[in-house]
């Protein structure tokens, strides 16, 4: 089965195939759905408007044997924050679209009735749309369970949005369904539920059951090219170690020791409370509870750091939750409740919204004085406000920058509308550059610097000083942009920035898949290539260098316990792009 692209337009309701052209035959992922969209979406069209597209897209590697290698990237002009977006997601639909033959599935247009809602339905040899009006209004959680009951248990996968997307709220999330058809995993930056639900789209089903393992092309090159690959994933203390035992939030007591845990909507950059919602602590509870603290998030994963979460009577209650969501839901809104952040992490999966953007949201309404910090039970009804489309809940579902306009906070952590994650810029300056500069708004997995800065992998550049931070930001944004295009998870990073073989190891997958000859100049030049479509959209849509900034009170208003600003001049940051002509 020949690589192809589908589109399915909504307005028309007619599927189209084509053939993957020649220029993006080494593009997958994040570089098919920026270049889809560069192409093809007016950089000034309304967000939720019918100029739009909305395309998912499986890496070069995705439906393989590739370790960890079934990263689905979603793709559209933001809603939340005007510029081109790409959104990263775990769960079994990336693997599932590439054994498909696809390569992007692009959806136009949207349909003439707006109450209307769709299912796509994708199989080996067919794709159609199914009305579906029993769906409308549902949550991921009641979603998923009508849909298993149409199409079965086997081992399929779904793609849906919840209730914020067809809201159009703009911190409404994308989800995929993991191996347990379970809603937890998302693309959830960006806005794009919101995309999905102005198409009327409220499902994909994902079929791939009469479908082979992609083949490469040389079978037995590939074979030990992954065997090094796995193996660089198991040696490095990181993926080796750290993550498959604490899984992310393992990060949680290291942040708040290097005082860059972003506490009380960044106020403080330490939380007294941050050992109670530990990695560690974490990982007691999961295991006395009956629960998992090993588990792979897609068939392929070699990490095994997702966790499965459970309620007090050891009933299933979420995955993880992840470092990034402790962090907002706990951390910022000064929560040391684990439970209190499990139930919220639940509500964000069914209603569909990105938990990073809700819990900065929840920091800022606190700021507002709508609820106190520390208020576990406030929060919580705050995000079921939300849910039930209240008109404080559709403020809230806009994200932390609406938040604040509508509040009158001015004290508000976004770049380009989009809020900063788990990590605190003043006492991490390299990230601060990564938040400033890239191409989608504040965005942690854009360019990692954490890994220099704190976890030294890679080498070490001192997280309070400006020096040395945007080449450090400039070479991990390329790097993650060529990543993101395989479908390789972004957590192999750490062993390819440590172990030369773990490099090698990536670009002989492709070699050996593809039949090319790449080096680990041509990886680099991919994520040159993906940033600058990215970067010169984004100027045709009216951004400008002046839009690379941090909020004019991280400069200015210094962070406890290291009393730092950012300190990196706006000059330096100009330069980060500077392979852009």
């Amino acid at each position: 089965m020949s690589d192809r692209i589908v589109r399915v337009n909504m307005r028309t309701l007619e599927i189209k195939e084509e053939p993957v052209p020649e220029k993006w035959k080494l593009f997958g992922g994040r570089a098919m759905t920026s270049a889809i969209v560069a192409e093809e979406v007016p950089p000034t069209c309304t967000a939720l408007g019918p100029a739009n597209k909305l395309v998912f897209a499986p890496g070069l590697l995705g439906g393989s044997a590739a370790p960890i290698s079934g990263r689905l990237s979603v793709g559209a002009k933001s809603p939340l924050t005007g510029t081109i977006k790409e959104s990263n997601a775990g769960g079994q639909a990336g693997q599932i679209l590439a054994r498909l033959g696809i390569r992007a599935l692009v959806i136009e247009d949207q349909p003439a009735d707006p109450d209307k809602r769709y299912t796509l339905e994708v199989r080996k040899d067919s794709v159609r749309l199914v009305e579906s009006p029993e769906l409308k209004g549902l949550g991921n959680y009641d979603t998923v369970t009508r849909l298993v009951e149409r199409y079965g248990e086997k081992k399929v996968g779904f793609i849906t949005i919840g209730t914020a997307g067809e809201m159009g709220l703009t911190a409404a999330s994308v989800a995929c369904t993991d191996r347990e058809l379970r809603p937890t995993r998302h693309a959830g930056r960006g806005g794009l539920g919101a995309v999905m639900g102005s198409k009327g789209l409220k499902a994909v089903f994902l079929d791939d059951s009469e479908t082979q393992m992609r083949q490469p092309g040389d079978k037995e090159a590939f074979r030990e090219a992954s065997k090094k690959f796995a193996k660089a994933l198991k040696e490095h203390p990181v993926t080796g170690e750290g993550l498959p035992t604490y899984g992310t939030n393992v990060l949680q007591n290291i942040i708040n020791e290097a005082g860059g845990l972003p506490t009380r909507n960044f106020r403080e950059g330490r939380f007294e409370g941050a050992s109670k919602i530990s990695g560690e602590a974490q990982h007691d509870v999961i295991l006395e509870r009956g629960g998992k603290i090993a588990h792979g998030c897609h068939s392929g994963c070699v990490i095994q750091c997702s966790r499965i979460y459970m309620d007090k009577d050891g009933n299933y209650k979420t995955k993880g939750p992840e470092y990034e969501t402790i962090w907002s839901f706990g951390t910022d809104c000064c929560i040391d409740d684990l439970d209190a952040i499990a139930e919220m992490d639940r509500l964000s999966d069914d209603i569909g919204l990105d938990t990073i953007e809700m819990g900065a949201t929840l920091a800022v309404a606190m700021e507002a004085g709508l609820a106190k910090f520390g208020d576990a039970n406030a929060a919580i009804e705050l995000m079921k406000e939300v849910g039930r489309g209240t008109p404080l809940g559709r403020i809230l579902g806009c994200g932390a920058k609406v938040t604040g306009q509508c509040f009158g906070v001015a004290h508000v952590p976004v770049v380009k509308g989009q809020a900063m994650p788990a990590y605190e810029p003043r006492a991490i300056q390299g990230i601060g550059v990564t938040y400033a500069t890239s191409t989608m708004g504040a965005d942690h997995t854009a360019g990692y610097a954490i890994a220099t800065n704190i976890l030294k992998v890679g080498g070490y550049v001192d997280p309070l000083k400006p020096e040395g931070q945007v080449e450090l930001s400039r070479n991990l944004q390329i790097a993650t942009a060529a990543i993101d295009s395989t479908g390789l998870c972004l957590f192999v990073a750490f062993a390819v920035m440590d172990k030369p073989e773990a490099f090698e190891a990536v670009y002989e997958m492709i070699n050996a898949f593809y039949g090319t000859s790449l080096g680990p100049d041509d990886v680099t030049e991919l994520g040159k290539t993906v940033l600058t479509i990215e970067r010169k959209w984004n100027q045709a849509a009216g951004f400008t260098n002046a839009d690379d900034r941090l909020p004019d009170w991280m400069y200015r208003e210094p962070l406890p316990p290291h009393n730092t600003v950012f300190s990196v001049p706006d000059e330096e940051l100009d330069q980060v792009f500077n392979f852009v002509e």
